[in-house]
């Protein structure tokens, strides 16, 4: 059984903020952490951003979602299942100039020439980022490359399939220890997703693109991943999970958590 323990933290400390970590050695370390909020605070303040991306950070909270997921200057980090680059972006500049972020781009998304050219100009903003494609599902990278990996609100769509969008039927567990395989040891994985009931995980995901948290620990465990933490960061308590998350009812204020995992070594 899981032994959890509230991090207390300062006020000054915002990113650390509802965060519940398992273990006593995993909360010591992370109040002893070097506090990158401040950078991370810059990086979102960037003023050549979107303002189509600068619209979601009052909902992302992408200052305290990355400083209590521990991104550090000079890492090497990985932007799953990236989108338009939102999260790209903003830990491009947290990384650079020492580090670098690789958007991991499925092949079936966002290869148009217009979304081409829009990555093209987060590259020329954001130094040290860039992107590879794979088909969905494959994180076609070489082994033990990244210290730290973004995959949000994402995970639930491995047990996803359609023809529209050309997502094949996949093995959740492939993806997850393929996420595994690329990780260096010792990286962080940072999992965002929309909450969900429990049951038929498939079934959950086709109806309502949410999923249950405690499916996704399991998914990161038996690949091997080490779980180190949930926050509460990013909860709702008013949604009951019982919405699809596309309804505009709750677009954006959906119940989300946050889990962090450690490939060990």
């Amino acid at each position: 059984m899981r032994k959890a323990l509230l991090v207390s933290i300062s006020a000054l400390s915002l990113a650390l903020g509802g965060c519940m970590d398992q273990g006593g050695d995993a909360a010591s370390a992370s109040a002893m952490a070097p506090d990158y909020s401040g950078l991370i605070a810059t990086a979102v303040a960037a003023p050549d951003r979107p303002e189509k991306a600068r619209e979601l950070d009052a909902d992302r909270k992408p200052t305290e979602t990355l400083a209590w997921l521990g991104l550090k200057p000079g890492m090497k980090a990985a932007d799953l299942i990236p989108g338009e680059g939102y999260w790209t972006e903003i830990m491009a500049h947290v990384t650079g100039p020492t580090g670098s972020v690789v958007g991991m781009q499925p092949s079936q998304f966002y290869n148009s020439e217009q979304a081409i050219a829009a990555w093209k100009a987060l590259e020329a903003r954001a130094p040290g980022s860039s992107i590879v494609r794979s088909p969905f599902g494959q994180f076609d990278y070489p082994a033990n490359s990244f210290d730290f990996a973004m995959f949000s609100l994402n995970h639930h769509d491995l047990y996803w399939e359609s023809e529209q969008y050309k997502i094949p039927r996949i093995n959740p567990d492939d993806a997850v220890r393929g996420i595994f395989n690329i990780m260096r040891p010792g990286g962080i994985v940072g999992v965002i997703d929309h909450a969900g009931p429990s049951g038929d995980t498939r079934d959950v995901v086709e109806r309502l693109h949410r999923i249950d948290p405690a499916v996704v620990i399991a998914d990161y465990e038996r690949a091997g991943f080490e779980f180190v933490g949930q926050s509460s960061l990013l909860a709702n308590p008013d949604d009951d999970h019982t919405v699809n998350v596309f309804n505009p009812a709750i677009r954006g204020k959906t119940d989300r958590f946050l889990l962090k995992f450690r490939k060990p070594g």
